[in-house]
């Protein structure tokens, strides 16, 4: 016998937990979920897919900006690779997907 701890009795079940609200328990994950959704993932494979859509319609002469923020104008293009000319007499050779944005032609003039 123990002086010190006394038994400790166990209450009953209150009733509620999971078995009570079965769907109700996952509506908020659902509905983060759906949250989630709409804010983060569909615009992020619209975006994809424009850019998809961009690089796949390059021309040439079309002038572009790179990820690295080279202005250029298409001299050549390959099914990976494209030819940059970005001054007179100078031209470098980058991926396709390197090109972050199509730019209105005259820019390279204008700047």
């Amino acid at each position: 016998m123990s002086l010190f701890i006394s038994e400790a009795v166990a209450a009953p079940a209150a009733g509620g937990g999971l078995s009570q609200g079965g769907l109700a328990s996952f509506l908020p994950l659902i509905i983060l979920f759906i949250i989630f959704y709409f804010l983060l993932i569909r615009p992020q494979s619209k975006r994809a897919k424009e850019q998809k859509n961009m690089i796949a319609n390059l021309a040439r002469g079309d002038e572009v900006i790179t990820s690295g923020g080279i202005l250029g104008s298409i001299s050549e293009l390959d099914d990976s690779y494209m030819t940059l000319k970005i001054a007179d007499g100078v031209e470098i050779k980058v991926q396709r997907s390197s090109i972050s944005a199509l730019v209105p032609k005259g820019t390279i003039k204008n700047s």
